[in-house]
């Protein structure tokens, strides 16, 4: 077989437009923050970070040299007065610690960095960057950027048949209204309709549910003038018992922007002045956001508006710089921090709110089993989106003492006992399994539980890799021989071998999805079984909530049923992602449907599992190892024709593009940044026939029956392959 020379020349002209300018760092970040001088950082000893532009194919870095100064001027003159490195022989691009002169709190100081590649050339240097300083240095604290406000124009502004001026803007956002007051306009009272769901051309003054409706009045000033109508504290409060305004509060949230409600229609009722489309604004109000940060096309225009949506739904939900779990309660839960977490690290280079949630949640922990083993998962993550240990360490004691819960293991298997979901509040732990209970597929609840302890077993494994990365290695060893105990008794207490799949519970007869669908996608069922397994969970269907359909996803993904995955990713019935579109909500819904819970809002992003679904599985980007020092790239695409994207991570963008025409022949395109190394798996289904890198033959190992290429450097690369039966007609590629 011949490979087109386009799989060639494409990675070629890439190296020759890079060669003669080096390594030039860029996507600087400092403490975490990507985007900076936006909030002022307290330590006083700062780290700092930088990815690259494009390279070499298979460059690396061999030596960096840092610059500190207290103006601009004096970094751009190579003058720094704070700290110059010199050049230091070191492939380190992520939190390197400042080593100058104490910084000057309460000032913005700059800093530049400029490294040498593989054959020891020095590359340009970056742009300065401004480092904000808090008046009191110190204290290494988890940060935040202040909430920004987008203004929005509306899409549609009509007057409806009750007279009243009715605007859609588009998308609901939380946030408020800003009026663009005309010259000449006069004072007088204001009477507006705010919600998310729409009557005709009238705001729904009885949406049901949580779904978010508000009347508000006020009086307007004269104009001309920008004037944002304040809304009053009970637009926030809505919902008996849970007040809303005292969370925010809590986390520091509230006076920076004031009351904000989530809406996409506006209804005037009544104005002092004729009211068009360039008298209305939304203000749209969210943390910092890069929507060019990540992309994600394929040949399922479908897939692609769920994608979208869940990518909007994350940017929509973090009005609060903290995640909450929606609008009805606007309080955060591990469960739903943890997938709008994974969702926000898929769709932007983002990770201060992250780590802030995480650390709010350790202080504030709520109330479910499996939320307080979210933590140890949440912990995980940070750790391994981040290549950072710094609240690993801060909070690794409370993950041993108060989140693993071992203290419930008994010792005949190491099995939690945790007494299922009718035990007191008192005892610490009261297992949920799904919410709402009639998303539980029937489960059978016994106090020790199988979906429990799935989880056990991953925090146990998880907690071996944090205690390792601490150097605590004796703990680390420990938890790893506490997992692969549980991991036997979980099999051998729960498996029916009749029946091919997991019980509930110890004693239980019922056999649900969660019992099966939480060990699939944690790893716990034995090779020899995960083909029965994958099957009774797909006979289930989506038979879980929003939440559940997280894990869902991800075992049948894990069990190579990515076709089964995109088919309910894309399904057009109640249970999906279509349907809360077609009812009309633009972000993510609290459940499927009202049907299965009465009391949902219009706001979510628990349900938003496609943001980080998409990256991870289908476009198949996962940190292998922490920092994404190593990635694994194993898309996932099932019997799609194409599919592209871009997944940030901390050392830069990773693109992707897949091209197929099934069975037949196979391109795989891709861009690593600079300091990683790609451990590169091809589907399963790609057995026979031959494989190429780069226009090159390989003998790629078969692991799992998969094409497996460890270790492949940064920079552009292209892997294809073709089945020997397309080989022994001859062919050349006809797809490039």
């Amino acid at each position: 077989m011949r490979i087109h020379p386009n799989c060639v020349l494409r990675c070629a002209a890439v190296a020759l437009a890079v060669q003669a300018r080096g390594l030039v760092p860029d996507a600087l970040m400092c403490e975490l923050l990507a985007k900076p001088g936006r909030v002022a950082v307290t330590d006083e000893t700062p780290e700092f970070s930088w990815g690259f532009r494009d390279s070499e194919t298979g460059d690396v870095q061999t030596a960096y040299r840092l610059q500190v100064a207290t103006t601009r001027e004096r970094i751009e003159q190579n003058g720094p007065d704070l700290w110059d490195s010199g050049q230091v022989p070191s492939d380190q691009s992520l939190y390197v610690s400042y080593e100058g002169a104490p910084l000057p709190p309460g000032r913005c100081v700059y800093w530049r960095v400029c490294v040498w590649d593989r054959r020891q050339r020095q590359g340009e240097w970056s742009s300065p960057q401004p480092l904000l300083l808090a008046e009191t240095l110190g204290a290494d604290t988890p940060l935040r950027y202040p909430l920004v406000q987008q203004t929005i124009a509306p899409v549609r502004v009509v007057t409806n048949t009750a007279g009243h001026v009715f605007a859609d803007f588009g998308k609901a956002a939380f946030g408020g209204i800003e009026w663009r007051l005309p010259e000449g306009s006069p004072s007088g009272p204001v009477i507006l309709h705010l919600g998310e769901k729409a009557d005709g051309d009238r705001v729904d003054a009885h949406p049901g549910g949580a779904i978010y409706y508000f009347k508000a009045d006020g009086r307007l000033p004269s104009g001309p003038l920008r004037y944002r109508l304040p809304l009053p504290l009970e637009a926030n409060v809505r919902h008996k018992g849970y007040d809303a305004v005292t969370v925010l509060k809590r986390i520091g949230l509230l006076e920076p922007v004031g009351v904000v409600a989530p809406f996409r229609y506006v209804e005037v009722e009544a104005a002092p002045f004729p009211v068009t489309a360039d008298t209305l604004r939304q203000t749209a109000v969210h943390y910092p956001f890069d929507d060019g940060a990540s992309s994600f096309t394929c040949d399922s225009a479908a897939l692609c508006r769920v994608y979208d949506f869940c990518k909007y739904s994350i940017k929509a939900t973090t009005f609060a710089g903290v995640y909450v779990d929606g609008d009805r309660e606007r309080a955060p839960y591990e469960a739903d921090a943890y997938i709008n977490m994974l969702g926000h690290y898929g769709v932007d280079r983002e990770f201060t709110m992250a780590r802030f949630t995480h650390e709010y949640l350790m202080r504030c922990p709520t109330w479910p089993t499996e939320w307080k083993q979210h933590s140890v998962m949440m912990a995980w993550a940070e750790w391994m989106y981040t290549g950072n240990t710094e609240a690993l360490e801060r909070w690794y004691d409370v993950l041993k003492s108060k989140k693993v819960l071992a203290f419930r293991a008994r010792e005949t298997d190491g099995l939690l006992v945790t007494g299922g979901s009718e035990a007191p509040l008192s005892t610490g732990v009261r297992d949920i399994t799904d919410w709402p209970p009639a998303e539980r597929d029937g489960f059978e609840f016994r106090p020790v539980s199988a979906v429990v302890n799935a989880f056990y077993v991953r925090n146990l494994r998880q907690m071996a890799d944090m205690a390792a990365a601490l150097g605590r290695v004796g703990e680390g060893r420990d938890y790893r021989e506490k997992a692969e105990q549980a991991a036997r008794a979980y099999h051998a207490l729960f498996f029916h071998s009749e029946r091919g799949c997991y019980l509930d519970g110890e004693g239980a007869s019922h056999a649900s999805l969660h019992a099966n669908m939480f060990p699939l996608a944690f790893g716990l069922v034995p090779p020899a079984e995960r083909g029965r397994v994958a099957d009774f969970v797909r006979s289930r269907g989506m038979a879980c909530s929003v939440y559940g359909a997280q894990y869902l996803l991800e075992a049948l993904f894990e069990a190579g049923m990515e076709d089964e995955a995109i088919r309910l990713m894309t399904d057009t019935g109640q249970r999906g992602w279509l349907n809360m579109m077609r009812v009309g909500s633009t972000i993510t819904m609290e459940a499927w449907d009202m049907r299965f819970k009465r009391d949902l809002d219009w706001s979510h992003a628990w349900g938003a599992a496609p943001a980080n679904i998409v990256p991870r599985f289908v476009l198949g980007v996962r940190p292998l190892l922490p920092g994404f020092k190593t990635l694994v790239l194993r898309p996932q695409i099932g019997s799609l024709s194409d599919a592209h994207g871009t997944v940030p991570t901390v050392r830069g963008a990773v693109s992707i593009d897949i091209r197929q025409k099934y069975g037949a022949w196979y391109r795989l395109t891709f861009r690593i940044p600079v300091n990683v190394t790609a451990r590169v798996e091809l589907p399963r289904r790609l057995t026979q026939g031959a494989c190429y890198l780069d226009g090159a033959p390989i003998d790629a190992e078969k692991a799992d029956g998969q094409w497996v290429m460890d270790g492949v450097g940064s920079g552009a690369h292209t892997v294809c392959w073709q089945s020997g039966a397309e080989n022994s007609k001859g062919k050349e590629h006809e797809h490039e």
